[in-house]
């Protein structure tokens, strides 16, 4: 498993080494031992979700407040997806700045988002299975969202003009009238 910093600190891209032959293929999608070394700290996943959305679909900015937060292993097991994460943390000096990356089930990359980071993503193929462990259970009254078009976040969102949005996400606040953790 070969594990790469993001741009944004304490992001991590996961490439599973994957052995394939005309059978198919096989990889190790998680080692939680590679996996702790990487981010340097025990990570403890209790919940894995799994979501199916068809093309446009975009889904996010959530994120989750203490004392709840929720740190993120993403990946797509069907499909295409851009996603992308937001440093929300207040005393970050990359607060506000955001990371994407295309995540298929072609290139089976992974993405770490630790707590303190707003998370979507954008369907791009005519749909895809996204599944992800957390650190922590779904609390709704704890869930928050940033808009996804906030001009100050700037985010390249690509195809963004056949964009379908749940009425959650539609109405969220921009960033700076969010309640952030």
């Amino acid at each position: 498993m070969k594990i790469i910093d993001a741009p944004i600190p304490d992001i991590k891209i996961i490439e599973p080494i994957v052995f394939g032959d005309e059978r198919g293929f096989f990889m190790e999608s998680f080692n939680e031992k590679q996996f702790n070394e990487a981010v340097g700290y025990d990570v403890r996943f209790v919940q894995d979700n799994h979501s199916r959305s068809s093309k446009g679909v975009l889904r996010g900015l959530h994120y989750q407040l203490p004392p709840h937060q929720q740190g993120k292993l993403v990946r797509v097991t069907s499909g295409e997806v851009f996603d992308v994460a937001v440093d929300i943390r207040q005393n970050s000096p990359s607060f506000g700045e955001w990371y994407g990356e295309i995540l298929s089930s072609k290139n089976k990359k992974m993405l770490w988002i630790p707590e303190g980071f707003a998370h979507g993503f954008l369907v791009l193929s005519d749909s895809a299975d996204f599944l992800y462990k957390t650190t922590d259970y779904w609390f709704k009254e704890l869930e928050r969202s940033i808009l996804w078009n906030d001009e100050k976040l700037a985010i390249h969102w690509p195809d963004k003009n056949r964009i379908t949005l749940s009425e959650k996400d539609t109405s969220a606040p921009i960033l700076a009238l969010a309640e952030l953790p």
